[in-house]
C-alpha cells in the first residue's frame, strides 16, 4: 500500500506564534477525528513569525528566572510563550523559516520512531544547506543543525501525542534574528552562536525567505520519501478557513520590529 503524499502550505506573511500555536492543535483534533476513516491528511506549514521567545517543557514559566527573562524579552519587544515542545529558550522572527510538520508516523511500514523522525528532520536540513547553497555542517551531540562547534544555524524541537507529530523546526535564512538569539542563551548552549544562510553561503546572489521556503519543501519530499503536494484551501474546507483566518490575522497585526528596543 503506497503511502498518501504530504500537503504544504507556505505562509507569506510573518504569523503570530499563539495564533499558530492554536492552528496546530486545529488540525491536530482534525487529524485525529479523520484518522478513525483513514481520511487525514499529513500536512507540512512553513512560514515565518513574528519576534517571539519561547521556552521548552523543561522550563518552569513560575520560576523567578523565567519571569525574569519574559519581563525584559517583552521590553525589548517581542512576545515570550511557553510550549509543550522539547528544549530550553529559542527565538522565532522574520529572516527565519518555521517547519512544522504534522505527520502520522504510524503511516509508514513499520511505523517511524521518534528518533528516525528527528534524524529525517536533520537530514532535511542539512541536505539543503549543502545541495543548495554548498554550506558545509558538522555532526554535534546537540540537538539542531551546526556549521561549526560555536556557530547554529537550525534548531528541531518537536512533540508527539498519538503518533500525530506537532513543532517542527526552524533554520536562520537572513542576518535578521541574529540581534534576537543574542539576548538569550538559545538552547542552553551559552558558547554557541546563531548562523544564517546569507553569512555563511558563498554565493553572491541574494538569498531570499520565500525561495528557500520553495527548496525546503522538495528537499523534505525527498528526506521522507514521501510527494509533495500544495494544499488546495478551497477543496479542503476546513483546513482551509484554519489557515485563511490565520493569514488574515497576521496581515492585519501589521509591521513587526526588525530589531530588540533600546
Amino acid at each position: 500500500m503506497s503511502v498518501p503524499p504530504v500537503f504544504f502550505h507556505c505562509f507569506r506573511v510573518p504569523l503570530p506564534y499563539v495564533r499558530t500555536l492554536a492552528l496546530q492543535e486545529q488540525l491536530h483534533a482534525l487529524q485525529l477525528t479523520q484518522r478513525r476513516s483513514s481520511a487525514h491528511k499529513d500536512i507540512l506549514l512553513l512560514l515565518q513569525h513574528r519576534p517571539v521567545y519561547t521556552a521548552g517543557r523543561r522550563q518552569l514559566s513560575d520560576s523567578p528566572e523565567v519571569q525574569a527573562d519574559e519581563a525584559r524579552l517583552k521590553r525589548i519587544g517581542a512576545d515570550f510563550i511557553t510550549t509543550k515542545r522539547g528544549g530550553q529558550y529559542t527565538y522565532h522572527g522574520p529572516g527565519q523559516i518555521v517547519g512544522y510538520p504534522l505527520l502520522d508516523l504510524g503511516r509508514t511500514s513499520p511505523p517511524m520512531g521518534i528518533r528516525e523522525y528527528i534524524c529525517r528532520i536533520q537530514k532535511t536540513l542539512t541536505s539543503h544547506l549543502s545541495e543548495a547553497h554548498n554550506i558545509p555542517t558538522i555532526p554535534s551531540d546537540n540537538t539542531g543543525v551546526f556549521l561549526d562547534e560555536h556557530t547554529k544555524i537550525a534548531s528541531i524541537g518537536v512533540q508527539v501525542r498519538h503518533r500525530l507529530t506537532s513543532h517542527g523546526f526552524a533554520i536562520n535564512v537572513t542576518s535578521e534574528p541574529v540581534k534576537w538569539f543574542e539576548e538569550v542563551v538559545a538552547c542552553g548552549l551559552t558558547d554557541v552562536k546563531a548562523g544564517n544562510i546569507a553569512e555563511a553561503t558563498r554565493s553572491m546572489s541574494v538569498i531570499e525567505v520565500e525561495g528557500e521556503m520553495d527548496q525546503l519543501v522538495q528537499r523534505f519530499g525527498q528526506v521522507f520519501e514521501r510527494d509533495m503536494v500544495k494544499l488546495d484551501l478551497e477543496s479542503d474546507v476546513e483546513c482551509g478557513e484554519a489557515i485563511r483566518a490565520v493569514e488574515e490575522e497576521a496581515r492585519k497585526a501589521g509591521e513587526w520590529l526588525h530589531t530588540p528596543l533600546r
